[in-house]
């Protein structure tokens, strides 16, 4: 119920705080400090679920009418609050995202650099390859072409030296994660399961925080997106593609892991039954549906083994007899 309103300035700090306060996420870009100041109970709510009730303009009065409104929804999920060692070890993450983005933008030019010296020489299509390191390797080949000038070899070669130092520093802040893994039992537990790396486990660690918050390993693999968008109406049901919500960062390595799992189940002489069940949906359907949906198994793999305290159990793979 609402007894008063009244404009308030950012400074101002009531006397009396009510018993129950309701905050949006924001966090402190000075500090990186996600928990809000003042007393009572505090209840954290994501901007997208309170923006849903704000009706008009954005405006202060229009916040606080859409926070009240969305502070009695109970089925409304808080957001909890990160500890300064998680902020700090997805920190490490960005850091190491930004360089692999300025490393992947740097590509780019020194592939079109190629492409022009070739065009220029030879007089025909060519068809830059894919990824840093081929690239880097054909600019390499290609300060050895006399026939470029002087002035395209020195750019080119700058930019080769750039790349090299942003793949040190991506490795670097790779280490680090590495190093910190042995003070984190719960991601060194993680790293047991199939196509669950470093970046997989350190980042699920401190994006999740407490894991027992999740029901079940469906409400975990929904929360990363993993799950199938469904528009169903009475006694029809239809599943779409992946709902792509929550972190986009998580599902990416995951989506990633079960990528490598995949590969590795197929190159070797005795996969397990998780590798032998992707295998078998690749058949069935396309390399990217199976490893989105290892991807989801290995999210509710992780819940279980997460939850319950214990290491991956590899299982060898059962052989029917036909």
């Amino acid at each position: 119920m609402v007894t008063a309103r009244r404009r308030l300035s950012r400074a101002f700090s009531p006397p009396n705080s009510p018993p129950r306060c309701c905050w949006r996420r924001v966090v402190r870009p000075t500090t990186g400090e996600e928990r809000p100041t003042g007393a009572g109970t505090r209840n954290l709510l994501h901007p997208a679920d309170v923006a849903r009730y704000r009706d008009g303009n954005k405006t202060d009065r229009a916040d606080a009418k859409a926070l009240l409104e969305a502070s009695r929804n109970h089925a409304l999920t808080s957001v909890p609050v990160k500890s300064v060692e998680q902020q700090a070890v997805l920190a490490l993450h960005r850091i190491r995202q930004g360089y692999l983005r300025n490393r992947t933008a740097r590509t780019c030019p020194a592939a079109a650099q190629r492409s022009a010296g070739s065009a220029c020489t030879r007089r025909e299509a060519y068809l830059p390859p894919v990824g840093a390191r081929r690239v880097t390797l054909e600019a390499r080949a290609a300060l050895a072409d006399e026939t470029l000038p002087e002035f395209l070899k020195h750019a080119l070669f700058e930019l080769i030296a750039e790349i090299r130092a942003l793949e040190e520093k991506a490795e670097a802040v790779r280490t680090s994660l590495t190093a910190l893994v042995h003070h984190m039992p719960d991601a060194k537990r993680l790293m047991t399961i199939p196509g669950i790396g470093v970046l997989t486990a350190t980042a699920m660690v401190a994006s999740v925080g407490d894991i027992r918050r999740f029901r079940s390993g469906r409400h975990f693999a929904s929360w990363l997106g993993l799950t199938p968008r469904e528009h169903s109406s009475g006694a029809s049901r239809r599943l779409g593609s992946i709902t792509r919500k929550g972190n986009s960062y998580l599902r990416m390595l995951l989506i990633h892991g079960a990528r490598s799992a995949l590969r590795a189940g197929v190159v070797t002489n005795q996969p397990d039954d998780l590798r032998t069940w992707a295998t078998e949906v690749s058949r069935r359907h396309c390399h990217n549906v199976a490893a989105v949906a290892l991807a989801n198994k290995l999210a509710r793999i992780c819940w279980r083994t997460w939850r319950d305290g214990r290491d991956f159990e590899r299982r060898e793979a059962q052989v029917t007899n036909c």
